[in-house]
């Protein structure tokens, strides 16, 4: 059903300083920018998924709901929005599976520099039925454009998305059983908690739950993401030049890898980088 892991939504307030950050951090420029549906919208797209950035724009009831979002959860992580090649089928089998999704849109955007269109179908599952994540589901006529890298050291894919959660059965059985993603490692620790990690396509939806949190009926939330460099070192000097707060370098969890976090210009995000063991994916 899900190929892969197309996009993840962004929310911010200032779409110009939130595309400025992400121009930074990534060292690539945005690939597709577009206004409409009461919000401006800015896509880098890397080798394996998209970082959309959303802010709001008029006073249409679209645009209140972004504000009213923002009020709440402030500025960060929104949404998931998973690729699959057949969306009938998955229409069908999100409402067997009893995840309520709305009917399938179709969907078309136009590019405010270059004219050129991009045209999807998608449909979003019910936010109480998945946790309190919320997620879409897409099937693309089109490949989007590459994000143009603009300056070496750039950031090359997403390594994992981070989802939170105080029920990690209910977690797993969502992930596994009904999504239908590969789990390819269920890990506890006295120290850290349980990590489950769930493969999509070319990154992994890492979903974590921290010992000591008895909650199970709290909602899962989204908690951060991690981006792979082929170089970390030379990222670093790029960012530390670039006046991005980073920490030094150092050792994975992963052995053979090395990991750094950034600590702002990020729209909220916990955003952590990683050179990957040996340039394989971690």
């Amino acid at each position: 059903m899900i190929t892969g892991l197309d996009h993840v939504v962004v929310l911010t307030g200032d779409i110009t300083a939130a595309s400025a950050a992400y121009e930074t951090l990534f060292a690539r420029a945005p690939s597709w920018r577009y206004s409409g549906g009461g919000a401006d919208r800015t896509l880098f797209t890397l080798d394996n998924t998209t970082l959309e950035l959303v802010a709001p724009h008029g006073d249409n009831d679209a645009a209140q709901h972004i504000r009213n979002a923002l009020a709440t959860q402030g500025e960060g992580l929104a949404s998931l929005c998973f690729r699959t090649s057949d969306i009938a089928r998955t229409y069908r089998r999100l409402d067997r599976l009893t995840l309520k999704p709305e009917p399938v849109a179709e969907v078309e955007s136009r590019d405010d520099t270059s004219g050129a269109t991009l045209s999807w179908k998608r449909t979003r599952a019910a936010t109480d039925a998945t946790r309190g994540v919320r997620m879409f589901f897409l099937e693309r006529a089109q490949e989007r454009p590459l994000s143009v890298r603009t300056t070496p050291a750039s950031i090359t894919a997403m390594d994992h998305v981070v989802v939170s959660t105080a029920d990690p059965e209910r977690a797993a059985a969502l992930y596994g059983a009904r999504l239908g993603l590969d789990m390819a490692l269920d890990r506890s620790h006295p120290d850290w908690g349980r990590l489950m990690f769930f493969r999509c396509g070319d990154l992994v939806v890492e979903v974590t739950h921290r010992p000591g949190k008895s909650e199970t009926d709290a909602p899962d939330r989204l908690r951060g993401i991690c981006w792979r460099v082929a170089d970390i070192d030379a990222t670093h000097a790029r960012l530390v030049a670039a006046g991005v707060d980073v920490s030094e370098a150092r050792t994975g969890r992963k052995p053979g890898t090395r990991v750094m976090t950034v600590r702002n210009g990020t729209c909220g995000v916990p955003t952590l980088l990683v050179q990957p063991s040996q340039g394989k994916p971690d």
